[in-house]
């Protein structure tokens, strides 16, 4: 198989990188399909393989006896698994599974860190991405403070919407609640909200989002803040659209 040409790719990361860093990393990648709940790396193991995400979206979740919550949501604009590489460990606490099946360029966690050693300019776009990851995580936690729960699933439904193809998401009610960390019958109050508001139509393991607008001033100030943050840490742009 043909080594993948860097303006071909989806990636947002690896499209950014400088074009030397990305030829040294090309003949290394590795095309991969992801399947929907496939975990591609569990808590406290140590870590094999870093995934570049082409399509598809990987969910990061916080698990303990009491349950599971989501809390960072990555697509195309992603790298999974290499915080703690770039970081000098070789764990996470937190399990990362497949949200939405898609595709992924990966590569060993191994060779990543040895040329990160030697590529500044690669290290530093990638700890740039770290940094822009970690804003998301932080925002999520005023999400969670200071939204309700209409509003916390408006941004879920955008953040998804960011890393799809389509305006349909493939979900059901008891994963949506199971992310967001509440109950079911809160996911069924707040999607009715968003129904009659017109912002979104509900089918059996189905969200449409027909309004997008609308869930962007309902989310309010819980969403935008990472995608400016992502877009001037790794595309330099100073002024991006939301």
């Amino acid at each position: 198989m043909a080594d993948p040409e860097q303006a071909d790719l989806r990636n947002r990361l690896l499209r950014a990188l400088a074009p030397e860093d990305f030829a040294a990393l090309q003949p290394v990648l590795r095309p991969e399909v992801l399947t929907l709940k496939q975990v591609l790396i569990s808590a406290n193991t140590v870590i094999e393989t870093i995934y570049f995400v082409e399509a598809g979206i990987v969910s990061v979740t916080s698990d303990a006896p009491s349950g599971r919550v989501e809390i960072g949501l990555l697509g195309r604009e992603a790298m999974v698994g290499g915080a703690p590489i770039l970081l000098d460990d070789d764990r996470s606490p937190h399990t990362h599974f497949v949200q939405m099946a898609g595709q992924v360029l990966s590569i060993s966690a191994r060779t990543l860190r040895e040329m990160t050693e030697v590529r500044p300019a690669l290290r530093r776009i990638l700890c740039r991405y770290v940094q822009a990851q970690h804003i998301q995580t932080a925002q999520t936690a005023y999400a969670n403070a200071k939204g309700s729960t209409t509003v916390r699933l408006a941004r879920w439904l955008l953040m998804c919407q960011d890393r799809s193809d389509d305006d349909e998401i493939t979900v059901t009610q008891e994963f949506m609640a199971l992310m967001l960390g509440i109950e079911r019958p809160g996911v069924t109050i707040a999607m009715q909200v968003l129904q009659k508001a017109g912002l979104v139509v509900g089918r059996r393991g189905r969200v449409q989002i027909i309004d997008r607008d609308g869930l962007l001033d309902l989310a309010g100030d819980t969403y935008g803040l990472p995608e400016i943050e992502y877009a001037r840490l790794i595309e330099g742009n100073t002024d991006p659209e939301v």
